[in-house]
């Protein structure tokens, strides 16, 4: 600006010099005109299944079941719904009615509207969905046109946002949150997400722990649940019966962890500092290979890593039938119990341990191992001290949500498990089973929330207080340090085996589905292929006629939906936690872990039952199966995201702010940037998650949103 300013001068053209920004709609502006537009815009409840954007449009101006918002009020006699007016007209008092210099007015009017106006349409919404609950007099209170209402739709959603930024805005005026209006909008909105699409379901679902089998409030119900010799055993330590199914759960989890985290620890250094040539930097030859065979298993359904085994070492595996036919040994069950399960877990989640560690590698600078060096200190001591110390945040991260990934494991278990019983199967058969007991699988629940609430406590006390930040902002353009020599071989030597034995059951999964019966018949066929993906030509074109393209098909749209939803939100929260301290932080922390201490199928109820009603319905919609997606996927984004923004220097925070660059500048230009590494793991790995999950979404889909999962599950 000033040297146009200055060549203007200089060529005859008078003009003054501004330095002060130009003055732009204030966001409390914006999202007040937001609400008021969609107010008298958009429909305000959900559309009929038979609505057409194309036919119907002209309806939302003259059909009360997709009428506005302000046409459900005044022309339907829906009173309540000008409810969130009273909350637009307050923060509209603090926009327009105070003057620009009482800031503090303003906030407190901005703030008093967006909470005013929210809390009364939710209110109104969870009024119009208490019939389903047994309060009779309520339910005989209600007008007639609340019973059997939809729930909010384009209209009541985008209000209601616009109410909780205004609430943000109005908090940040008032000197809450640094006084930053993106960062007050962004905690809110996030703690509004996190308290309604995790909070909620689960306390839904978990209330059913303390009712007994007719519903009514029972504490002895409760306890009798919770105490008994299948939850609590230990006969498989005085007795010949079996611990209980607490303790197969928590040795499973630990051992789980401890294993991938360390197979992900060897496979994340060889990736990045296997070269034993520091002149390399770590591009070791063969690196790629070394990173796909780590991927491998992700990027398919646990369960297909449990096919793959069972057809090696089930008993019709080859390594039982040959060992049968050469030495006479009779074909053994080892592989139906806690082996198969732990090893098929260690397939699993090995390479989430790979992609969280593998950023925390990546992020270590040069320089303090340079620094190390020039003190004498030799490669060994060097990665002992200095090395080895930064990577503490990320191997507690990867130990983690190793844990917590496999005391949640449903698919493992249920293919693998045999008699080894464990909470998440359980749960599965308490809630589909015989049993049908959902209080059971509430309380079964309970005892899985408390186990990763405790690795939790575990995991930042590891942590402690201590700083790991390697990136400060100065030039750094040394080579990592190449690892010492026993330190690689001892990586060589884990790691190599481990990526055969991945390639080994990945090749007869891929062989076994090209013969007509595994362990009978073994004549090559592509029966199995055409049947599940075959493709006809029709009067109109291409058909495809296989049964599996339509599940294929709508997984791959929806994940390509969820995967950016998660890595974006995944990144904010992370900021939220790592840069910015306000009160209530820690209960917004363990909201983000909720969602992996509570199994996949408690989750999937959890969430028919919260959202099968009036204000939020989305039961039998593609949108309940992508917010699944994304809240069962976000701790993983969450955890690499703080693990990769305690290694970036506040300094460069406090630079950018110097420079009048605001906070959502600050992360779009300097720190997202230096946190590609994180953005790419949670991107890759919330794709990945949402293609291949099965036990949150089982009891989600429906006939036309059919998932790839589901359908291999249905022929397992």
């Amino acid at each position: 600006r000033i040297t146009q300013v200055l060549l203007g001068r200089w060529q005859g053209a008078p003009r003054q010099l501004q330095l002060m920004p130009r003055s732009h709609p204030s966001p409390a502006v914006i999202w007040l005109l937001t609400g008021l537009i969609t107010y008298c815009v958009f429909p305000w409840f959900a559309l009929p299944d038979n609505f057409s954007w194309a036919r119907d449009l002209g309806h939302i101006f003259t059909q009360q079941d997709s009428a506005t918002g302000i046409l459900q009020a005044t022309q339907f006699g829906r009173w309540w719904v000008t409810a969130p007016l009273l909350g637009l007209f307050i923060a509209a008092t603090g926009a327009f009615g105070v003057a620009g210099g009482q800031r503090r007015t303003q906030g407190l009017l901005l703030a008093a509207g967006g909470i005013t106006g929210a809390g009364l349409l939710l209110l109104a919404g969870f009024t119009i969905g208490i019939q389903g609950w047994s309060i009779g007099f309520l339910k005989a209170a209600l007008p007639p046109l609340v019973q059997g209402q939809f729930g909010l739709g384009y209209g009541g959603i985008i209000v209601l946002v616009s109410l909780l930024m205004l609430t943000g805005i109005g908090l940040a005026r008032l000197g809450y949150f640094r006084g930053d209006a993106f960062t007050a909008c962004a905690v809110i909105g996030c703690a509004a997400l996190l308290l309604l699409f995790i909070a909620f379901p689960v306390f839904k679902a978990l209330i059913s722990a303390l009712q007994d089998d007719s519903g009514k409030w029972s504490l002895s119900a409760a306890i009798e649940r919770l105490w008994n010799e299948k939850i609590w055993g230990l006969g498989c330590i005085f007795g010949d019966s079996r611990c209980g199914v607490v303790w197969n759960t928590l040795f499973l989890g630990v051992a789980t962890a401890l294993g991938s985290t360390f197979l992900g620890l060897a496979l994340a250094l060889l990736a990045e500092r296997g070269s034993s040539s520091a002149n390399i930097g770590g591009k070791a030859h063969g690196g790629a290979w070394l990173k796909l065979l780590a991927l491998l298993p992700i990027i398919t359904p646990p369960f297909v890593i449990g096919l793959g085994l069972i057809l090696l070492f089930g008993r019709a595996g080859l390594v039982n039938q040959f060992l049968e036919y050469a030495f006479g040994l009779p074909a053994g069950r080892w592989l139906y119990g806690v082996h198969g399960v732990w090893l098929a877990q260690m397939f699993a989640f090995t390479p989430v341990a790979f992609l969280v560690l593998r950023g925390v590698v990546q992020g270590i600078s040069p320089s303090l191992e340079e620094a190390a060096q020039t003190l004498r200190a030799n490669t060994a001591m060097t990665f002992r001290t200095v090395t080895l110390p930064l990577l503490k945040p990320g191997i507690a991260n990867a130990f983690l949500v190793g844990f917590i990934e496999s005391i949640t494991d449903f698919g493992n278990p249920i293919v693998l498990g045999g008699q080894y019983a464990v909470l998440a199967t359980d749960i599965f058969f308490a809630i589909v089973g015989a049993q049908l007991d959902p209080g059971r699988a509430a309380s079964l629940g309970l005892l899985l929330l408390a186990m990763a609430l405790g690795a939790f406590v575990v995991q930042r006390r590891f942590v402690g207080a201590g700083g790991y930040t390697t990136v400060s902002g100065k030039g750094d353009s040394g080579l990592p340090l190449p690892l010492p020599p026993r330190v690689r071989k001892l990586a060589i030597g884990v790691a190599t085996p481990w990526l055969i034995l991945t390639l080994i059951v990945y090749a007869f999964a891929f062989f076994g589905s090209l013969v007509e019966i595994w362990g009978r018949d073994y004549s090559l066929t592509l029966r199995h292929y055409v049947k599940a993906f075959g493709l006809d030509w029709g009067v109109g074109g291409l058909v495809w006629s296989g049964g599996a393209w339509n599940s294929f098909w709508t997984t791959i749209k929806l994940s390509l939906i969820a995967a950016p939803l998660t890595a974006a939100v995944g990144l904010l929260v992370a900021y939220l936690l790592a840069r910015v301290k306000f009160k209530g932080q820690g209960t917004f922390e363990f909201l983000t872990l909720l969602a992996f201490a509570i199994p996949g199928t408690v989750i999937g109820v959890s969430y028919i039952l919260a959202f099968n009603v009036p204000p939020f319905e989305l039961t039998g919609t593609g949108l309940i199966i992508v917010l699944c997606f994304l809240f069962r996927s976000l701790p993983v984004g969450v955890q690499a995201g703080t693990a990769a923004f305690k290694q970036l220097d506040k300094s460069l925070d406090e630079a950018s702010a110097m420079l009048r660059a605001g906070t959502f500048t600050t992360m779009r230009l300097v720190l997202f940037p230096l946190l590609r590494p994180a953005v790419v793991a949670a991107l890759v790995y919330s794709f990945v998650r949402s293609m291949t999950t099965v036990s949150a979404v089982i009891f989600l889909v429906t006939a036309e949103h059919e998932l790839a999962t589901t359908y291999i599950v249905l022929r397992v």
